[in-house]
């Protein structure tokens, strides 16, 4: 009889290993069908430069209203953020998550459908390098190319980062509270490191400072790295950031809508739209 149970157990498992295969297939799939149609439809505008905003927040509702914005390169997650989302944090919720984001437009937004964005960032977990090399690489094997896998910048991250750089995997070091940890990003040679601006400032430090010091360390290693700013509290800082310089941020939902929110604007749209009823222009 235990003999008959362990084969059963046995069979089982193969079986749930078969049908997690099928689900991830059908997925990058689609993400691929999606991808491609991008490449000859999706639109880029063409001044946007060189700047890549991303939008902060696991909440999706966030982003059917803000993403048909057009403001945005793509969206960044952490476990934090998915649990202030009520959003489970597994891979297959992280799948969920990416296809929304690349492949399947908002039809419920008040502001219309949005389309794919270029990039999906999320982060991996684990108690040791191997563990977060394993979760980064379930999580990314769907799309490659467009899913970024975050890691902290600490020893065991470092160690997860180079093995998942090896394996092909997009990087960005995060959690990332000083300048000289930019100096790891630009050695490892990883795409993204993530500073936090505000919450360097609330433990005493310079925050706007250390960001423009870790864009002067890369850039002086001749690395590609960007500095992807986190942890941005207004809109301000981002025009502050932008006039250094700095051209790659991730930013809340709270301060997105701060950067629509001009009264002189609004009272002038508001002149146009009556002078245009008056012109028997609106019926």
């Amino acid at each position: 009889m235990p003999s008959t149970i362990t084969n059963q157990e046995q069979r089982r498992r193969r079986s749930s290993h078969n049908i997690m295969n099928i689900k991830t297939t059908l997925i990058s799939f689609l993400l691929l069908a999606c991808s491609t149609t991008n490449q000859i439809t999706g639109f880029t505008p063409p001044h946007r430069g060189e700047c890549r905003y991303f939008l902060d927040t696991g909440d999706t509702s966030e982003w059917d209203a803000l993403l048909p914005l057009g403001l945005f390169h793509g969206v960044t997650t952490n476990p934090t953020l998915l649990e202030r989302a009520n959003e489970p944090c597994t891979v297959s919720n992280l799948h969920r998550l990416a296809t929304k984001a690349l492949c399947c437009n908002s039809s419920s937004s008040s502001s219309g459908s949005y389309p794919p964005l270029k990039e999906f960032m999320c982060q991996t977990w684990g108690a040791t390098p191997q563990e977060m090399y394993e979760n980064g690489m379930a999580i990314s094997a769907m799309d490659r190319e467009r899913i970024v896998i975050k890691v902290p910048v600490t020893k065991e991250g470092a160690a997860a980062a180079t093995l998942l750089g090896n394996a092909g995997v997009r990087i960005c070091l995060t959690a990332c509270y000083d300048h000289k940890q930019a100096l790891i990003a630009g050695s490892m040679g990883v795409e993204y490191i993530a500073p936090y601006l505000g919450r360097m400032t609330d433990n005493g430090k310079d925050g706007l400072e250390e960001c423009k010091t870790m864009d002067k360390i890369v850039k002086g290693l001749g690395s590609d790295t960007r500095i992807l700013v986190a942890s941005i509290r207004d809109a301000e800082t981002l025009a502050e950031l932008a006039v250094e310089g700095l051209d790659t941020y991730t930013f809340s939902p709270a301060v997105a809508r701060m950067l629509f929110d001009e009264p002189l604007t609004e009272k002038a749209a508001g002149e146009f739209e009556e002078a245009a009823a008056r012109g028997g222009m609106v019926e």
